[in-house]
Order: C-alpha cells, then structure tokens, then sequence
C-alpha cells in the first residue's frame, strides 16, 4: 500500500508547511493514493469532477480540441501542483471544460470533492494554495491568447524551442510542438525543416538539437 509521510508531502507542497492545525494530516488521512499511465484519460471534457488530485509524481496535459480537431495544450501539471479547471469545477459545480492527459506515468492524492470544499472552507492553506494556482494559470493562458493571437508562428515557435530544451537538446515530436502551440503539424515540421536548412538547428528522429537559435 503506498504512503506519503507529513515531510514528504509538504516538500512537494511547501505552502502547507505553515498550515495551522492538522490541515496536512486530515489530508494525507482523507485522500486516496491512485497511479496513472502514460496516455491515459484523466478527465473528457463534459465530465463530472467527484474529486481532486494533488499530483506526487508524473506530469499531465490540459488541452481543448477545436471544431477542426486542431488540438492548443492550455496548461501542464507536474508534481506538487493541481489541476486548476478540477478545482474550479468543483467549486462552481460545474463539469470539466477541457481534456487531461497523463503524459507520463505518475501518481496523485485524489481527494473527494466533499471533503476539498470542507477544506476550502476551513483551512487558509488551502484557500492559498489553490488561489495562487488560480492567479498563476490565469496568467498563463492570457499570456498564450496572447501569443496565439498576435504572435507570429516562426519567433513562437523559436522562443518555444529555447523555452523547452534542456543543453540546447529537446526530446519531442512535431506533433506534441503543434499541439503546444495551437497549430498543426505540417506548419511545425515546414518551419522546423526551414530553420535547418538555415543552420539553426538538427533534425532527428524526435530530437532537435539547437545551434545557433
């Protein structure tokens, strides 16, 4: 059976170290430990919202599909975080507006929404947590209605690449870049392939390798 200690848990979550009273011991008593797989559905858009999860390992991505069956990613989760649109769900009551996908494996602290709203309602940290969250997504997503908007795809695209890479090396592929960026495919891998030629960058196989971006 897996477990978390109280240390482990406000590691990942410091803003709880200073919750007062038991707000992380109620949490680690009244949550669920669940394990999810690379590819798999968290959430469909429409769905209900029973609970929350507060994500311990793995990553996960929250995207709208168009009419078109283009795909934009709006956010990504990683340890140590919630899912914003989960939260707002539950707090207005409302079904889940978008997709989550895991895109790795990964596990989480599911908390039954019942017992969240307690916990908004009661503890501070919480409030503060999920509030900071709120003002941090918000943020984000204004930044890319931005971008999708008025910036042009070639310096999104290049900011995008500098942004994700790790010793100018980026494991991905055209397509999870498209979908990051609100656009399709073939206009990613043109723009990749043009910059190549320039001698900005080396293709291979789900790996860009930056030179001189």
């Amino acid at each position: 059976m897996m477990s978390i200690t109280d240390d482990a848990f406000n590691k990942l979550f410091p803003i709880f170290k200073t919750a007062a009273g038991p707000l992380v011991d109620h949490l680690l008593l009244s949550a669920s430990f669940k394990q999810f797989k690379q590819d798999a559905f968290l959430y469909h858009e429409g769905d209900r919202c029973p609970g929350i999860a507060f994500v311990l390992s793995g990553e996960i991505r929250v995207y709208k599909i168009g009419e078109s069956g283009r795909e934009i990613t709006l956010y990504e989760i990683f340890p140590g975080e919630t899912c914003i649109l989960n939260a707002s769900c539950i707090l207005a009551r409302q079904n889940y507006p978008a997709n989550a996908m895991a895109l790795t494996n990964g596990t989480m602290l599911y908390l039954p929404q019942n017992i969240f709203l307690e916990f908004m309602a009661e503890f501070e940290q919480m409030r503060l947590f999920i509030f900071a969250l709120f003002s941090r997504r918000f943020n984000e997503i204004i930044e890319l209605i931005e971008t999708v908007t008025f910036g042009k795809m070639d310096l999104r695209l290049t900011d995008y690449l500098i942004e994700k890479s790790e010793d100018n090396q980026l494991q991905s592929t055209h397509q999870k870049i498209a979908y990051d960026l609100g656009t399709s495919r073939e206009v990613v891998s043109r723009l990749l392939k043009d910059l190549e030629k320039k001698g900005k960058l080396a293709l291979s196989r789900n790996h860009i390798r930056l030179i001189e971006l």
